[in-house]
């Protein structure tokens, strides 16, 4: 992930720019400080110099002013990996979200990784709950495959079936897609490919794009 690591970074305003990891995902399995320290270290290596995990871990702590206060001066906001509908329903509607949604209109970038990129889009699919739900709405009408090239592919079938007017995001490992230039153009990076089945068309006939090409996905004004 370095290459889209880095271009984040570089959207963000540099390797000086603060940086906050929220390893909320991590929580339910009590592995949060590993993975945010895991995060820490991760982008301190990339050249980062002001990167630090925001203890966000529950609704009380999404209320907090010191968490809101670090969330709103960031401006690389990364959401980790781990329970995407306990991190969905930790953020709903808190100040802590409030508080990234404000930074994020003002120029920050709002990044994540697997359960973190999930709840971005308007639906999630929520493999440790019942189905799916409503994410967090950042991309309408569309839902995140994660590890698409493992075993994320096979999701897209059943939820074909309950969002046939979405379009699903696979998303493989070790890739990213970045939301860069003009409205609704993405930038894929990485190792793999990213994937999308489009409403009205054949599972069979997705559409792909390889590092360095461009997808169109709609955003909010």
């Amino acid at each position: 992930m370095a290459a889209p690591d880095r271009r984040s970074i570089e959207l963000a305003g540099g390797l000086d720019t603060p940086i906050a990891i929220i390893p909320t995902a991590a929580a339910p399995d009590n592995n949060h400080r590993r993975a945010g320290e895991n995060g820490r270290r991760w982008f301190t290596s990339l050249g980062a110099t002001n990167v630090q995990v925001v203890p966000l871990i529950d609704r009380d702590s999404a209320a907090d002013s010191n968490v809101v206060e670090a969330a709103a001066e960031a401006k690389l906001i990364y959401l980790l990996g781990g329970f995407p509908g306990y991190l969905c329903e930790t953020l709903r509607g808190s100040p802590a979200w409030s508080a990234m949604l404000t930074a994020y209109a003002g120029g920050a970038v709002l990044a994540g990784s697997s359960a973190g990129a999930m709840v971005l889009c308007q639906h999630l699919n929520d493999p440790h709950g019942q189905g799916t739900t409503a994410g967090l709405g950042l991309i309408p009408d569309a839902i995140v495959l994660p590890h698409h090239n493992t075993f994320g592919q096979g999701w897209a079938d059943r939820l074909r079936g309950i969002l046939p007017d979405a379009t699903l995001i696979g998303i493989d490992e070790e890739t990213a897609m970045i939301s860069e230039g003009p409205a609704q153009q993405w930038r894929v990076y990485g190792a793999g490919d990213v994937t999308l089945y489009l409403p009205g068309h054949k599972l069979s006939h997705p559409q792909r794009y390889l590092a360095g090409q461009v997808l169109r996905l709609q955003l909010p004004d």
